[in-house]
């Protein structure tokens, strides 16, 4: 189905993505989702090393003006299911012309040539993050023959009030270090082997999705270290557009994890709160994370422990694809 008349669509460019951004500032007036973005954000999104950008990507134009992004995003590494994520936004003043509905057929139909190039071979899942704030997007995923799949929550708290320090015997908290980059990945894939979701992260997914991202804070991230390896660790990052937006400093923690055999020994609370004293002393105002909540590990109840409280939910819907080969 084309777009409604006097529409065109192209790949997008990097000269586009101040116009997108700003697409999403407008959008976010309106949705109250509590995510902010800015050009440089999208460019490490949309511009990693494993997004086909002329095929990944599409922009709707009205003449030169951006009224709509989609993209169609896959990861190289996967455990259950070859996942592609599917995002993009319409500006608030084009919506109910039909334009979202076009764009998610067009990322849908792309999913799919991703799952039968890539990995025909095993099962694939296009997903979408959804929140319901975002008005007629759940029916238009609905329409489309999503369901939904899986609950993410967002949870908060202040700086203050923190927790008391703890110490776990032969384990030595530090500040994250360059040099211990790889045992950190190693570590992460090791502590999230049963995560919905998860992968064994490769050196490129690592560096474009994690520790090479520029929001990353290696100053307010700790690892836990014994025996010289990595067995846990929270990854900090602060994002430039959230404070613009909001005027507050909060330190977002991406990955948090303990290795399996370390667990069980109250490693978890201890390097989350020594990550908390560094945001706190480095003068943030606050500490958000997301988490499953059907995690296996039932994190939520250590993060609720240790001062967060739910602020926002995610649903992940999905679209299951059987194996082609």
């Amino acid at each position: 189905m084309p777009f409604p008349a006097g529409l065109t669509d192209r790949p997008l460019t990097r000269d586009d993505l101040p116009a997108v951004a700003a697409l999403y500032a407008a959008a976010e007036r309106v949705d109250d989702t509590g995510e902010h973005h800015d050009a440089a954000d999208l460019a490490e999104y949309w511009f990693a090393p494993f997004v086909e950008v002329p095929a990944d990507t599409r922009v709707v134009l009205d003449g030169e003006d951006v009224v709509a992004v989609g993209t169609a995003v896959a990861p190289p590494t996967f455990r259950d299911a070859f996942a592609v994520h599917l995002d993009g936004r319409v500006h608030p003043d084009r919506r109910g012309e039909g334009i979202g509905r076009v764009l998610l057929d067009w990322q849908v139909a792309r999913g799919r040539e991703v799952h039968a190039q890539r990995h025909p071979e095993a099962p694939g899942r296009l997903t979408v993050l959804h929140q319901a704030t975002i008005g007629g997007q759940e029916g238009l995923l609905r329409r489309a023959g999503f369901t939904a799949a899986r609950w993410f929550q967002t949870m908060s708290r202040p700086l203050t009030d923190l927790p008391a320090p703890r110490t776990v015997e032969g384990v030595e908290l530090v500040p994250f270090d360059w040099a211990r980059d790889e045992q950190v990945r190693h570590a992460h894939n090791a502590a999230f082997t049963e995560h919905y979701g998860s992968s064994e992260r490769d050196r490129t997914s690592w560096e474009s999705m994690f520790t090479g991202q520029r929001a990353f804070r290696p100053d307010l991230s700790v690892l836990a270290v014994s025996d010289d390896d990595v067995v846990g660790y929270v990854l900090a990052y602060v994002h430039d557009a959230d404070t613009a937006a909001t005027g507050r400093l909060d330190a977002y923690y991406g990955q948090i994890g303990v290795v399996p055999a370390a667990r069980g020994r109250g490693l978890s609370k201890a390097v989350i709160g020594a990550a908390l004293r560094a945001a706190a002393s480095a003068g943030c105002d606050s500490a958000s994370l997301e988490v499953d909540t059907d995690n296996v590990d039932e994190a939520q109840g250590l993060y609720r422990a240790v001062g967060f409280e739910v602020a926002r939910t995610q649903v992940s819907w999905s679209v299951h694809l059987p194996p082609r080969a």
